[in-house]
């Protein structure tokens, strides 16, 4: 049966992540009406609050153990919390088109912004540089994806996130994750080890910029 012309085709949606009209649904409720959103908000908030203490206390952290723990524990909620939304959404039931966009654009916001302030920090053993051309090329493929995305979009069709790019973003945030604990382990925990045993150290930095590098 022919279709009429000029009329887009609707992406179908496997079942339990809602359609068009699950969605103008959790609209009118508010988009954090549920939790799912609420996290995603904390998830922005708390990137707010990461990007400001590497600006502010950035040159600290490589001296002072709270600040570089602080840093660190709160990579970890926030790289957690993207998990935790989208897990919780569809056992909700309340996927929506604003929490699949913004878990997007904030995925992309963390780990972007994060890799910025680890080149600028010189988190790279003295390879600022080779990290910043990497970093450049990050970017490139992050806004070529968005465009495609967004033309997509013109033409009433939604790009999801495959598997390829979920694994993206899982290496990401584990790089950053290694990259800062090393910074965070150079300080030592009085206890458990000293910072002065430089091969813990070495090895955790190693294997967050092979990360990078992957």
């Amino acid at each position: 049966r022919g279709r009429a012309p000029g009329r887009a085709r609707e992406p179908r949606l496997p079942p339990g992540q809602g359609g068009r009209g699950q969605g103008t649904a959790l609209m009118s409720e508010g988009v954090f009406a549920h939790w799912p959103n609420r996290i995603t908000l904390l998830r922005f908030l708390g990137s707010l609050v990461l990007f400001a203490l590497l600006s502010v206390v950035g040159d600290q952290l490589d001296r002072d153990l709270v600040y570089a723990s602080l840093a660190f524990w709160l990579f970890i909620a926030a790289a957690l919390t993207d998990w935790l939304d989208g897990k919780m959404a569809r056992e909700m039931g309340v996927v929506s088109s604003f929490g699949r966009f913004m878990d997007s654009v904030l995925d992309k916001v963390l780990v972007i912004g994060m890799m910025i302030a680890l080149v600028n920090g010189d988190y790279f053993a003295g390879y600022s540089l080779p990290a910043m051309m990497l970093l450049l090329c990050i970017l490139c493929r992050e806004f070529a994806i968005s465009g495609l995305r967004m033309a997509a979009a013109l033409k009433g069709e939604t790009v999801e996130a495959d598997t390829g790019g979920k694994v993206k973003t899982f290496v990401q945030l584990n790089a950053i994750g290694w990259l800062i604990g090393a910074r965070m382990l150079e300080q030592g925990h009085p206890g458990v080890f000293d910072g002065d045993d430089h091969a813990w150290v070495q090895g955790v930095r190693i294997i967050g910029i092979i990360l990078y590098v992957v």
